[in-house]
């Protein structure tokens, strides 16, 4: 589960560390427990963000089955995918 003031502080934290090649590091340490992958936005196909924030989506994953999924659900959510946009999704 993630609450909605750690993925307001995911996207601060992110926002603020910028989308750098230490970003993910300093998320994890920031929020412990929590899942933290990167890609780029035109990777992800169907799924709404859940937050966004300068030059990036956030997406929430659920692992509670065998496969990880997208989920709308903070609740259901055990790692987000932070979703960087290109020059031309700004």
């Amino acid at each position: 589960m993630i609450t909605q003031e750690q993925l307001d502080g995911i996207v601060a934290e992110a926002e603020r560390a910028g989308l750098a090649d230490t970003y993910l590091t300093d998320l994890r340490a920031a929020f412990p427990g929590l899942h933290f992958t990167w890609c780029m936005d035109d990777d992800v196909c169907g799924a709404a963000p859940a937050a966004h924030g300068q030059g990036f989506n956030v997406y929430l994953v659920d692992s509670s089955s065998h496969c990880l999924c997208f989920t709308p659900s903070l609740e259901a959510a055990s790692g987000v995918v932070i979703a960087e946009l290109g020059e031309d999704d700004d």
